[in-house]
């Protein structure tokens, strides 16, 4: 007769702590080096994690649902490991594995692995406060410390708007409910025409995620309010 799983309160330091999940953030990172994509390892997995828990500690949310998504945050990628295409759904699969046989809860675990599946802006779709807090947080990592292409003249499109902007800050205000993305972006190395020929989708995307959270979504460039 097997053991019963004993359902516990897994938290964003366990998950990190875990080597499966090390091993897979690294070398998911490792892949997506050898294909040109800009850095996507612990940097980012550990920034997104805080921006979701900030989002939602702003606004008011349950400690259990920040530290929720601070999970979904940390783990959002590691499907990478597998393939980029459909990353989005493999990181859902990894994580939901992960967390089942970590013992966690299974309502939380569907939340997670909902958020962690609808995070990719060619299908996802905030289904959840934990899903929409991901989203802008994951769409805002904008920053020219990604670009791992040292060759300025061989630069495509997104290594171009990533080196561009040399600043980007969430600001949330429960009071007023609004989400504003502020970029600072280096206009000699691209337009603002530019930047939204790659983004237009994800800013629409985070815009939709806002109005989950009960907030508006505003995008400010260079001091200039563009949504």
């Amino acid at each position: 007769m097997s053991e019963l799983t004993i359902e516990r309160l897994i938290t964003v330091e366990e998950v990190k702590q875990h080597p499966l999940i090390k091993a897979y953030i690294s070398k998911a990172n490792e892949h997506l080096s050898s294909m040109g994509y800009t850095e996507h390892g612990f940097r980012h997995a550990g920034l997104i994690s805080k921006l979701v828990g900030d989002i939602l500690t702003e606004l008011d949310y349950s400690e259990r649902t920040i530290e929720l998504g601070k999970i979904a945050g940390y783990i959002h990628d590691v499907g990478n490991v597998i393939n980029r295409h459909d990353h989005d759904q493999h990181s859902a699969i990894i994580a939901e594995n992960l967390l089942r046989e970590m013992g966690m809860d299974y309502e939380e675990i569907a939340m997670i692995i909902g958020a962690i599946g609808n995070h990719d802006e060619n299908f996802g779709e905030p289904v959840n406060v934990i899903s929409a807090a991901l989203i802008i947080a994951d769409k805002s990592d904008v920053h020219y410390t990604r670009v791992r292409n040292k060759e300025f003249a061989t630069f495509d499109i997104h290594d171009r708007v990533n080196y561009a902007a040399k600043q980007s800050t969430i600001k949330v205000n429960k009071y007023d409910k609004t989400i504003t993305l502020e970029l600072e972006i280096d206009l000699k190395i691209i337009s603002v025409i530019e930047y939204f020929e790659i983004f237009l989708t994800r800013m629409l995307m985070a815009r939709k995620a806002a109005r989950t959270l009960e907030c508006n979504f505003h995008l400010i460039i260079n001091d200039t309010r563009l949504l």
